[in-house]
């Protein structure tokens, strides 16, 4: 009678053994074949069904691991639970607690009024900010290097959790390319630059702690200082990025994009970095200083990293490899001040914050062969023939409309709206429409200041960029 019970398919994708646990299961807990019944022997019920002892066996072992049967030598297994009763009520039990609002923290319950990541991460689409364009990218090179780290690692010893290979070739790419002045020791490697920024205010941030970040900024940044329980305050810009605040005390931290401001791409000048520097208090108040995409700088040479002027040990200098090479790389890095090499090195750690050796392996030896500098150098005029063709994109269709704020560098630029109209809006329509932007108003902290809109050009082709541009006349 109860091999009747069993329906199982032999032309499915799931094998017998699976479908006769799977069946067999179910009728316990449905209570058809209720507590304490004898079931055939493995034999037995493998005649019946036309199936492999194995298989039967395989079911039987399975569900008495789970709980159902009890099985032993020269015995047919029985069931051991009352389905009808015990496993209903224990799924009705699972069910009320499912439905029970979880209870959350005060920043975990505020994360769905947050506009940040973006919101409409749907596949990647003209003109959304904050990419470079990863089908430029040298994948056979990097492919190759991949393999011959992965070759070498069951040769490889387990060792340091940033690899002295990467760090090494780092400390040299940043002297020479950004005047960061660091030893390859004060260099760690993180999944992300945002790893990054948990990082340091897990390590200096006590709850009510005031941080100064950019306004508009990264929102990002915001989040990582936020969920360590500091008083984030918003810090107006000008012409030459982030303003220094007079008359209120020095906070915690300072969080600053000087190279290219984030969103705007202001440059922080020399004289504006000096004043940070000296307004800040060696060991209790620090800068954190983002270069997410300091590599590319059109204008005019590039400005020297604000780390490298600090002779105090007070800038945190954080980069990521997901804008020069592509998104999925995963990797980022944080120079750290000397007096706080060991304490963060304990703490990356304890969070877990680690990148995976090999990649790091193959990265130290595509830096150290001089193909990263090479494609930096390729994606640089690209970039900059980009940045130019939305320009004037932008001007000959939407000059009425949008003034275009001109970047000397990076791979997004923004441009705001001359007369009233609300920005978010405006990024609905055009995101129905297949141009992925950004508010400029959503990222401010406080009251926006401006209405305008985030819209990256490094990620896209000059004839993608141009058919944005008419979708966009179109839209306004």
């Amino acid at each position: 009678m109860i091999s009747g019970m069993f329906d199982l398919n032999r032309a499915g994708e799931e094998g017998l053994a699976a479908q006769l646990t799977s069946q067999l299961r179910g009728l316990i807990a449905s209570g058809r074949i209720g507590k304490g019944q004898a079931l055939p022997s493995s034999r037995r019920l493998a005649s019946d069904l036309g199936v492999s002892r194995n298989t039967v066996t395989y079911a039987f072992e399975q569900l008495a691991a789970e709980g159902y049967l009890e099985t032993s030598h020269g015995r047919r297994p029985a069931v051991t639970v009352d389905g009808g009763e015990h496993i209903e009520s224990a799924g009705g039990a699972a069910s009320r607690v499912r439905s029970a609002k979880p209870r959350l923290s005060p920043w975990a319950s505020k994360l769905s009024q947050m506009d940040w990541p973006m919101s409409y991460l749907a596949p990647l689409r003209p003109l959304r900010p904050g990419h470079g364009d990863f089908r430029e990218f040298p994948n056979e090179v990097w492919a190759r290097c991949l393999r011959r780290s992965a070759v070498r690692a069951g040769r490889r010893e387990l060792g340091p959790i940033n690899r002295p290979r990467l760090r090494e070739a780092l400390a040299h790419y940043l002297a020479t390319s950004r005047g960061v002045r660091a030893t390859a020791d004060q260099i760690m490697i993180l999944p992300s630059a945002q790893a990054a920024l948990t990082l340091i205010a897990a390590t200096l941030i006590t709850p009510g702690d005031d941080v100064w970040v950019e306004d508009p900024g990264y929102p990002g940044a915001a989040a990582a200082f936020r969920a360590s329980g500091a008083r984030v305050i918003g810090v107006g810009l000008d012409q030459q990025g982030m303003q220094r605040m007079s008359g209120t005390a020095a906070p915690t931290l300072i969080f600053m994009t000087p190279s290219h401001q984030h969103p705007t791409g202001r440059l922080m000048s020399l004289a504006r970095r000096t004043e940070f520097l000296n307004a800040s208090r060696p060991g209790k108040t620090w800068i954190v200083e983002d270069d997410y995409d300091g590599e590319f700088h059109y204008d005019s040479r590039p400005v020297p990293a604000l780390q490298g002027l600090d002779a105090h040990g007070r800038v945190f200098y954080v980069g990521t490899f997901s804008k020069a090479m592509m998104s999925d790389i995963r990797l980022g890095y944080l120079v750290v001040p000397p007096a706080m090499v060991a304490t963060l090195e304990v703490a990356q750690r304890h969070i877990g914050l680690m990148a995976a050796s090999h990649i790091q392996e193959a990265l130290a030896e595509f830096i150290a062969d001089g193909h990263f500098l090479a494609h930096v150098r390729r994606m640089r005029r690209i970039y900059h023939a980009r940045r130019d063709h939305l320009v004037d994109g932008l001007q000959r269709h939407l000059g009425e409309l949008l003034s275009v704020e001109v970047p000397a560098g990076g791979i997004q630029l923004v441009a705001r709206f001359k007369r009233s109209r609300a920005d978010r809006a405006a990024v609905k329509r055009l995101v129905e429409a297949g141009v992925e932007t950004r508010a400029l108003s959503s990222l401010s902290l406080g009251r926006p200041r401006d209405q305008g809109l985030l819209l990256g050009f490094a990620a896209w082709r000059e004839s993608e960029i141009s058919a944005a541009v008419r979708t966009m006349e179109s839209c306004f």
